[in-house]
């Protein structure tokens, strides 16, 4: 889905996300290379034509938000990066994750534990 955009596209995409909702102004702030305030509105209307971008009137003027779930979003990026970096191998993603040195929290780890049993018993 959003494989397809311009860079500068999918980067205030990318940024939307990550804020749920936003202002051109919070946008623009969430990105690492700051377009202009104009340059911003332009993305988030191109963003809007395309279906992903949505637009409700706020205190502040215009919020936006992703159009799709985030979740859906994030799902479809995933698969394309387990795809790209770890030859189809969600095992090999979650490893390299794990890997990385963050603590689990004993929440996390149970949820992985159960998301790994259902895994396991779906194998024919």
């Amino acid at each position: 889905m959003i494989e397809s955009l311009p860079r500068r596209e999918r980067e205030v995409f990318e940024a939307l996300c990550r804020l749920e909702a936003s202002t051109t102004a919070g946008v623009r702030a969430a990105l690492s290379d700051p377009l202009s305030d104009s340059a911003v509105r332009t993305m988030l209307a191109r963003l809007e034509a395309k279906g992903l971008v949505e637009r409700a009137a706020g205190p502040d003027g215009f919020v936006y938000s992703p159009a799709p779930r985030t979740e859906t979003v994030a799902a479809s990026a995933l698969r394309r990066m387990i795809d790209t970096f770890f030859a189809g191998s969600a095992a090999s993603a979650a490893t390299a994750l794990l890997g990385l040195g963050q603590r689990l929290t004993p929440e996390e780890a149970a949820a992985l534990e159960q998301v790994i049993d259902k895994a396991v018993e779906r194998k024919p």
